[in-house]
């Protein structure tokens, strides 16, 4: 309707009226190409598609190359899927310019967070299931233990999936921005189960080989590519796919991230020596532990353009299995801010001990935005003061997660402490945006101090209410409402009204760790 066109019948009905000056019929259908085309750039995908349903000449300009230059799929990890995302690759995979895949983006169970209500608490109940026939494998010594079936058919399908992507672009020439990322979360917690379940679904290893070879064939045919990441996609990335790129796109490639936790000991998936190929480089994300001295000295080097984004996941898992001898000390970084002086480093520590953190924290490190989360370790006072007098003049974001199963013994950073940690971070940080907490205690007069300190500049301050807590003072004072006193005062001091987040769920910040990090690092990145 908004098009202006009638329906068929209509035009039917009009008879002579829908002729032209030629006595050709004049309508929908006989519009040429270029001008329907032209008509689609207009309109948002949906309305397109609703669009193409006017005749069979419009449907045959829906996948004109022009109108595709970019494609974002967040694909759930089931059976039914396979078939739209064939059409839809077949359709767009050979010419596509930027395409980014989020593989089990909503459906994937998970055994983070906390369920919440209405619909959700099927899939919650169903994840639950799910991670405790997981843990069940995994303590088990005899091997003998039985397998997840849903786990088995999800696995499945994403190999699946991830060949039918895969090879639908491995011809495409075009193609400058690839992203994929899979949210493969319990299965990479636990590696020996990944190999597991990997055996059954492929026991000879051919689909994984497959993917493999299919992703070194698009990263050699490729002519154009600019921007390279890959998150946690399960044996996509291996340590020898970066040299299938030609030289010519590795000089001139501007992003590259690559993670993945189940990469086993002390393998990393690309080298000093590799990424001296990489000249070009203005963004950049690995595992920490990756990310050593001697890449620090490459990237500093006058050759290599100035490096804008530096996103870095210091995991648990690759802490115990990598070691931190090799990280850069603060003179590679003074060497690599020297070279780089716009610089700025996004750091997620999940499950890091305090004293590691204070070891990896240089000061020389010209760090913007920090996450801590955790199931198990809890970050130290002495951490977060750290983090404020060495970050004062970059630090922007600060994230602080502590998904506790008891809620009812929350630490406390303030304890044996004149000031609390927050408060001074607040104070000495002038450039903080963003201040997210849970899992850890937060006085309500902090708060309110944090509030006043920071003002309208603190643009995001996201407390979960069961974090919250308040002095035997206020709270002995009947005179006073000591939650709407909270509300108000934090409301006065940032000159916007202001709540406690109710449920953990509605925070901005919540979702599982590494898909968390993958989103931010984007955004990070994509910010230069």
């Amino acid at each position: 309707p908004g098009l202006g066109l009638r329906p068929p019948a209509a035009a039917a009905a009009a008879g002579p009226a829908m002729s032209s000056v030629c006595g050709g019929p004049v309508g929908a259908g006989s519009l040429p190409s270029e001008l329907v085309v032209h008509i689609f750039s207009f309109l948002a995908a949906p309305d397109r598609l609703r669009a193409s349903a006017a005749c069979s000449h419009w449907r045959e300009c829906l996948f004109y190359p022009a109108l595709w230059p970019r494609l974002r799929l967040s694909l759930r990890v089931c059976p039914a899927e396979r078939p739209r995302l064939d059409f839809l690759m077949r359709k767009c995979g050979w010419f596509v310019r930027e395409l980014r895949v989020q593989f089990a983006a909503d459906n994937y169970p998970s055994g983070g967070g906390g369920g919440g209500g209405g619909g959700a608490s099927g899939v919650c109940e169903e994840a639950t299931a799910v991670a405790a026939a997981v843990a069940a494998a995994a303590v088990a010594s005899d091997g003998e233990a039985p397998l997840c079936p849903r786990w088995l058919e999800l696995l499945r399908t994403y190999l699946e999936l991830v060949l039918c992507v895969l090879s639908s672009v491995r011809n495409n020439r075009n193609l400058q921005k690839l992203s994929l990322f899979g949210d493969i979360s319990i299965l990479q917690q636990h590696g020996s189960i990944s190999n597991t379940y990997l055996s059954k679904v492929d026991p000879d290893g051919k689909k994984i080989k497959q993917i493999q070879e299919l992703f070194e064939e698009i990263l050699s045919n490729s002519r154009q590519l600019k921007w390279l990441s890959c998150g946690f996609m399960l044996q996509i990335v291996t340590p020898t796919s970066l040299s299938s790129l030609s030289n010519p796109i590795a000089n001139t490639m501007e992003h590259l991230s690559l993670l993945d936790n189940h990469i086993p000991g002390n393998t990393t998936l690309i080298t000093a020596v590799e990424l001296e190929r990489f000249v070009g480089l203005r963004s950049l994300a690995l595992d920490f532990c990756d990310f050593t001295a001697e890449m620090a000295r490459v990237l500093a080097d006058n050759n290599h353009v100035p490096l804008h984004r530096l996103s870095l996941l210091v995991h648990n898992i690759s802490v115990m299995h990598k070691s931190l001898e090799n990280m850069p000390e603060d003179e590679d970084w003074k060497a690599l801010t020297r070279n780089s002086t716009n610089l700025r480093v996004y750091v997620m520590a999940f499950d890091i001990k305090s004293d590691d953190m204070l070891r990896i924290l240089k000061p020389s490190i010209p760090l913007e935005r920090i996450h801590f989360d955790s199931y198990i370790t809890c970050v130290s006072g002495a951490v977060v003061d750290l983090i404020s007098r060495q970050y004062d003049k970059f630090l922007t974001h600060f994230i602080l997660m502590n998904d506790v199963i008891d809620t009812s013994g929350f630490p406390d950073l303030s304890d044996n402490r004149t000031e609390d940690p927050l408060v001074l971070l607040a104070w000495r940080c002038t450039r903080l945006s963003l201040l997210a907490v849970h899992g850890y205690t937060v006085w309500a007069h902090n708060l309110i101090a944090i509030a006043r300190l920071r003002g309208s500049d603190l643009k995001v301050l996201e407390v979960t209410e069961e974090s919250i807590d308040f002095d035997q003072g206020e709270l002995a004072d009947q005179d006073v409402d000591p939650v709407h006193n909270l509300i108000e005062q934090v409301s006065l001091g940032l000159g916007r009204p202001w709540h406690a987040v109710m449920d953990i769920e509605l925070l901005s910040v919540f979702t599982e760790p590494t898909r968390h990090f993958y989103r931010e690092m984007q955004s990070f990145s994509e910010g230069i």
